[in-house]
């Protein structure tokens, strides 16, 4: 093989390692989650909106709870953001090392 030939990968072998089943199995895991408290808080406004007067109190002066829980997704939307951009930088370590495993020969 030449300088400028990089090595063949075999995929189906790194996806029957066991470290990637577990990093697959905890990364999706994560996204699920990660999925179902966004969506649910998102659809909680328009039902909670639409179907019952609690947001529609006055919390701070003339300002509403609507107003309050709006602005609360907006911080959640950044913190979910940030969040998994850290979630992620460590998944993609551990990808890393599955792969350093798979070009060391430790495959399993």
């Amino acid at each position: 093989m030449g300088n400028n030939q990089k090595p063949i990968i075999d995929y189906d072998k790194i996806a029957s390692q066991q470290s990637f089943k577990q990093l697959a199995k905890k990364k999706n895991s994560f996204l699920w989650t990660m999925t179902v408290i966004f969506l649910a808080l998102y659809m909680l406004l328009p039902i909670l909106t639409s179907f019952t007067e609690i947001l529609h109190q006055k919390a701070i002066g003339n300002i509403t709870w609507v107003w309050i829980y709006s602005a609360g997704l907006f911080i959640m939307t950044w913190s979910l953001a940030h969040f998994y951009v850290s979630r992620a930088n460590k998944y993609d370590a551990e990808a890393k090392a599955i792969i350093a495993e798979y070009e060391g020969g430790q495959t399993k």
